[in-house]
């Protein structure tokens, strides 16, 4: 690894849990995000509090000027949550490979588990990040 690559923060160890929560509504559900036509908790707005929770494990350990992205997700829904509920994600760090951070996540609302994911995040330098993104729309 070169000086200009981040590496992830030595404060970043295995065993590390952030989480995230959300009360469903309408507007995360099925229909309102275009992944179904059942009225229930969809599956694109699990995954978003599923990265959510892992942000939370990390971000704020990260070094001055780093962000972490997110990059890889297998996730499994395995169980509808109507309106109305809550819904619990607990992203715990399992690996840390230089950049590379490894997460397995958990979903619940409060009658049952109701998904699970492996999720791999990398630690960047923001500011270059920023600057290749706005390169693309020059």
């Amino acid at each position: 690894m070169n000086s200009s690559t981040p590496s992830a923060s030595p404060v970043l160890t295995p065993g590390l849990t952030g989480h995230a929560e959300v009360r469903v509504t309408e507007a995360l559900c099925a229909p309102a995000v275009g992944s179904g036509a059942i009225m229930v908790y969809a599956t694109p707005s699990m995954v978003a509090l599923m990265e959510a929770a892992a942000v939370a494990c990390v971000e704020h350990r990260l070094a001055p000027g780093q962000a972490s992205l997110g990059v890889q997700i297998e996730v499994s829904h395995t169980a509808g949550t109507p309106v109305g509920l809550a819904v619990y994600a607990t992203a715990t760090l399992v690996a840390v490979d230089g950049r590379k951070l490894t997460f397995e996540i958990e979903a619940r609302d409060s009658k049952e588990k109701i998904g699970t994911a492996r999720h791999t995040r990398v630690v960047v330098d923001a500011e270059r990040f920023k600057a290749r993104i706005a390169s693309k729309s020059a």
